[in-house]
């Protein structure tokens, strides 16, 4: 019964947490604007400027974060359930670096202004990226993943594919500026038809994601228990790992690489809602939605009136949580 209470009274933070967010958000920028006039023009419309500024700049904004938050803390969660290693997430283990450098190509080759073509890409790129990864990172003599082998690898790989990415955009100078807002990660400047276009693959991947919390929580038990009780246990990897790679994949599309929302939040989750995944991943899809919508409204508040990238304010709050990881030698969930 306390479980459950403890998980009801998670929840209702992530709502406040998102909401505040979310409200915060809309009211934070160049020109501050009160929460009346917010109230106002998502109830009544848009009647002044200010209401105007809320519904066609910053409210499509805040959806961005709202969905790229859930979708990279969701990822997050399923990486380290997967793996088993509470350093584990999207921004980490390569797979950003695979899906910012194959956008970054298909942005030169193609040069096409559909973020679906770039997302496909993403997709791609995310999926090699991962691959690799887990195939440096694992222990070929006893068939597993080791945490050490696993973190190692994916830095390794994130810094050759960053390396490349640069190196792209050297070889295109010209375009160098435009992309290098994009490469901090930023949903500023987004606008609803981009995330409508990549809002098919996002949403197939967080509901194949809560679909298979259950299945990953049998994992847990370690690969021969969940096959006595009926779990294919390589199926439901490789589907989760397909969910971690439409999610992830589809967020750098959108907003560019934002590290460590999918590392820090699951932390967050587990530690107030317990080791349930059936809980752990729509919480930190809330979770990490609110935390997002607060990082975006710190970087516009840092070098007010202009901004900084939200993937520079994310670093920034996410370094020292990755160092108290670290320091504390956490290497198993």
């Amino acid at each position: 019964m306390w479980k459950r209470h403890k998980r009801l009274f998670c929840l209702a933070i992530g709502l406040l947490v998102l909401f505040l967010g979310f409200v915060l958000d809309l009211m934070t920028g160049a020109r501050p604007i009160a929460p009346s006039t917010v109230m106002g023009a998502l109830l009544n419309g848009g009647q002044t400027t200010d209401e105007l500024v809320v519904l066609t700049i910053r409210l499509p904004r805040a959806l961005i974060a709202v969905c790229i938050g859930a979708c990279l803390a969701a990822a997050g969660a399923v990486m380290q359930a997967l793996t088993r290693n509470p350093l584990a997430a999207p921004d980490l283990i390569g797979i950003h670096a695979g899906a910012g450098l194959f956008v970054v190509l298909s942005m030169f080759w193609l040069q096409v202004p559909y973020v679906w073509v770039y997302s496909l890409f993403a997709f791609l790129g995310a999926a090699v990226a991962a691959g690799i990864v887990l195939l440096l990172g694992s222990d070929g003599s006893r068939g597993g993943i080791t945490p050490f082998r696993l973190v190692v690898a994916g830095a390794a790989v994130s810094i050759l594919l960053s390396s490349l990415t640069q190196g792209v955009l050297v070889l295109h100078e010209q375009s160098l500026d435009e992309m290098r807002f994009w490469l901090a990660g930023s949903v500023a400047g987004r606008e609803l038809s981009q995330l409508g276009q990549a809002l098919p693959f996002l949403a197939f991947g967080l509901i194949l994601a809560i679909l298979l919390a259950g299945r990953i929580n049998r994992l847990q038990l370690g690969d021969d228990a969940a096959t006595s009780v009926g779990v294919s246990v390589r199926g439901t990897k490789l589907a989760a790992f397909a969910a971690v790679v439409l999610l992830a994949g589809g967020s750098v599309a959108i907003a560019g690489p934002i590290g460590f929302i999918g590392l820090a939040v699951p932390h967050i989750v587990r530690s107030l809602a317990g080791t349930d995944y059936r809980w752990i991943v729509p919480l930190s899809a809330l979770f990490g939605g609110g935390l997002l919508l607060l990082a975006d409204m710190a970087s516009k508040l840092v070098i007010h009136p202009g901004e900084v990238p939200i993937g520079v304010m994310t670093a920034l709050l996410g370094a020292p949580f990755f160092i108290y990881l670290a320091r504390k030698k956490v290497w198993s969930l």
